[in-house]
């Protein structure tokens, strides 16, 4: 059967990397600018597949348009999934993503906007170019001998563990489903810790654990009053993590040193897209840009070469095994809560 693949939201590096991917699949590609939701779902009749992003809307009623117009396959290019409704696709239409491209990109960001955030460089680098040369307000710390708290060990989490070893820090790191190897193969300094010990313990706490009902807000009033006096947070991971008044009340009291974030709360309208010409209306944002202890980046921590080809292949190879009748190594359903029956190599449903 011809894998025609409707794809939605789609930006000039997206069309780059799969069209250069796809001559290996000869899949058949519309591309499309706007984003899924209920308005641009009438643009699938005659697809057997969409490919969609983070900033879709993967809904009930998105969902059941899907179905009607002869959708058999959603294919998130992407790792995270909060936006899709599980329970509405399940035994309707299969949901595939791409859980891993590139965990180094992911990692090797979340450090930049540590490293940024603590040495100033951001902020050097305007001065010196309308020529002030003065340091002063530029103080930073050294990395070397403090802790970090990292949440999540999956790939990401593991990645940015290595690197923080590296530069001679300690690190603590939460995760519900522990890795005893993990903690073998680390140095010393490394070592699994409850929530409130990161919390109590950590000069520097970068988020890395996926978006679920249990880690929604987990950073919130109670959460950060529990931290050390000017923390620095990190979050690459989902917006939601962080409760953004919250976080804007520890900025504002100086509970948090420092926030560098590449996701956002509420970014669906706003990252991946050029609003400078838009006066912003998210108030919340605006207030975050005006602190000149937060760096925050357009969602770009993923957005590397080599991750954009990760995707790509991963997508399309997903895309393939679903229409070769295959075992669909990348799919999630609401039935099991995460990829289908792995041992068993067969779906849920």
């Amino acid at each position: 059967m011809s894998n025609n693949i409707a794809f939605f939201d789609t930006k000039p590096y997206d069309r780059q990397s799969f069209d250069s991917v796809n001559r290996g699949y000869g899949a058949s590609i519309t591309y499309f600018d706007a984003h899924l939701d209920i308005n641009t779902v009438n643009l699938t009749p005659g697809f057997n597949a969409v490919c969609a992003f983070v900033n879709d809307t993967i809904d009930a009623a998105v969902i059941d348009q899907l179905v009607e117009n002869g959708v058999r396959l959603i294919a998130l290019r992407c790792a995270g999934f909060n936006n899709v409704d599980f329970k509405a696709a399940f035994r309707r239409i299969h949901v595939v993503r791409v859980p891993a491209y590139s965990p180094h990109a992911v990692a090797e960001h979340a450090l930049a906007l540590i490293m940024s955030l603590n040495r100033k460089t951001h902020k050097a680098y305007s001065r010196t170019r309308d020529g002030n040369f003065s340091i002063n307000g530029l103080l930073g710390f050294d990395m070397h001998g403090k802790t970090a708290g990292i949440i999540g060990t999956g790939k990401i989490g593991r990645c940015m563990i290595e690197i923080l070893l590296g530069f001679g820090m300690k690190v603590l790191a939460f995760d519900k489903h522990r890795d005893p190897s993990l903690a073998f193969a680390s140095s010393a300094n490394f070592q699994y810790a409850e929530l409130k010990d990161i919390y109590a313990k950590s000069d520097i706490i970068s988020l890395h654990c996926p978006l679920t009902p249990e880690t929604e807000h987990m950073i919130n009033a109670r959460t950060i009053e529990q931290m050390k006096p000017g923390v620095m947070i990190i979050n690459t991971g989902r917006g939601k993590l962080i409760q953004t008044a919250a976080l804007i009340h520890g900025l504002k009291t100086k509970k948090i040193g420092a926030a560098g974030l590449d996701v956002y709360e509420e970014e669906s309208d706003y990252f991946f897209e050029d609003k400078s010409t838009e006066i912003l209306t998210d108030d919340m944002l605006a207030r975050l840009l005006t602190f000149p202890n937060v760096l925050i980046t357009s969602h770009q921590a993923f957005f590397t070469a080599e991750a954009l080809r990760g995707i790509a292949e991963t997508t399309l190879q997903n895309v393939k095994e679903f229409f070769d009748g295959g075992y669909l190594q990348n799919e999630i359903c609401y039935q099991c809560g995460g990829t289908c029956l792995k041992k068993e190599k067969k779906r849920c449903f």
